[in-house]
């Protein structure tokens, strides 16, 4: 797990001749594209800022990054801008979860959602072009702490669900999966879509994936896993050093990761990575004038966003993204230890930044003050999440365990 770190010279260099090497609206003659660079009434194209500001000039350039570049071919007109985004592909499916050379595919969707989804629809086609596979005889899998894009993804496509139970304490998935599995087969399903998590929104909570396959093998099942890594993807494969989830596991096909979150990249920023031979599943044929054609979800997508996150993560470099999520762990640590001395109950994956308390010990308004959020907007939430982010100080730790402290006492 290693890539380096570049100053923000370096930086600079690779972004700015990176967008040399595009195509220059103001220069050529492009009379084909339904696209330009951002409206230069309301986007100064010349300000002087931005020439030490690669980001920006990114977006007011406006590269499309439409087709997936890790394939062979995709729209020379943003070639330059497209390599950025393809060596943040590689770091992501080599350097984090273990995937050889050119083994994987992938690209930066519009946010975990997409990501997702575009993982359940490449999986749909597999089985139905592979297996002939009626959409009745496909089941997607996931568990009741798990991303509302699920139940999204299974609507959209047409898929019925099988919701594993979990454990109200452990958040692990129970041993009634089995039987669960068991009666999906009986009632005709012949291909499964497993998604398991990867630090689930509302605890953190990752699930473990060996009693998931010991069970799907046992009942001879035909499935295929996708991690949902939305939430945990940048922080879990740093704190774990023994995690199983990656791709060196046999029955992972894909993973989905987040920008926006733990990485603070902008809004837009999801990552969709999977096995080599499987993105042509998403092919859209009648793409005809898209060079390459698209395998994706959204089409056109935001050059800019792909270098934003390429730049954090070039930025740190492995060793500097490790200290920076040991920091947020040691302080994530500290409130766990200052929580179970005062006697609070909570949930907390102790690889995670997410802690989860029961709601009994926590007022409302002090939840409200400090915008916890509740695991149900009803009146009666069973827990509240603290996410230890950068942003969050141990003074603000500290000044709400004692605002929480009467009510404890109480």
């Amino acid at each position: 797990m290693y890539w380096d770190s570049y100053s923000h010279k370096e930086i600079k260099s690779v972004v700015f001749d990176a967008l040399q090497s595009n195509l220059d609206y103001r220069h050529k003659a492009v009379l084909g594209l339904p696209a330009s660079f951002l409206d230069t009434e309301v986007f100064y194209h010349d300000a002087p800022f931005l020439k030490d500001a690669p980001f920006l000039s990114a977006m007011i350039a406006n590269p499309n990054h439409i087709g997936c570049h890790t394939l062979n071919e995709s729209e020379a007109a943003f070639e330059g801008t497209q390599k950025i985004e393809a060596d943040l592909i590689d770091i992501c499916a080599k350097q984090i979860f273990g995937g050889k050379d050119e083994s994987y595919d992938g690209y930066v969707a519009s946010g975990g959602t997409e990501a997702n989804i575009q993982a359940i629809w490449v999986l749909k086609r597999y089985f139905e072009k592979e297996f002939e596979a009626k959409p009745s005889e496909i089941c997607l899998v996931y568990t009741e702490d798990a991303h509302y894009s699920m139940p999204k993804g299974a609507s959209l496509l047409s898929l019925d669900s099988l919701v594993l139970n979990v454990d109200k304490e452990s958040r692990q998935i129970t041993s009634t999966a089995i039987e669960q599995f068991e009666e999906a087969k009986n009632n005709g399903k012949k291909h499964f879509i497993i998604v398991l998590n990867m630090g689930t929104t509302m605890f953190g909570s990752v699930d473990d994936i060996d009693p998931i396959t010991q069970w799907a093998d046992e009942l001879g099942l035909n499935y295929k896993i996708h991690i949902d890594g939305a939430f945990g993807g940048y922080i879990y494969p740093f704190s774990d050093p023994n995690s199983k989830l990656t791709f060196n596991h046999p029955k992972i096909n894909s993973f989905t990761l987040d920008g926006h979150k733990m990485l603070q990249s902008p809004y837009g920023t999801g990552i969709y990575l999977t096995r080599k031979g499987f993105i042509e599943y998403a092919l859209t044929e009648e793409a005809n004038y898209v060079k390459g054609k698209d395998f994706t979800l959204v089409g056109s997508r935001s050059g800019a966003n792909a270098i934003a996150v390429w730049m954090i993560m070039r930025t740190y470099g492995s060793e500097g993204w490790k200290m920076k999520i040991k920091k947020l762990l040691e302080k994530t640590n500290r409130l766990c230890d200052q929580l179970s001395d005062m006697g609070i109950e909570y949930y907390r994956n102790p690889s995670m930044n997410i802690v989860t308390i029961k709601s009994n010990y926590v007022d409302p308004n002090i939840a409200k003050d400090y915008m916890l959020v509740p695991d149900t907007h009803d009146e009666n939430p069973n827990w509240f999440k603290i996410v230890v982010m950068d942003h969050v100080t141990q003074g603000q730790l500290d000044r709400f365990l004692m605002e929480i402290t009467p009510t404890v006492s109480a």
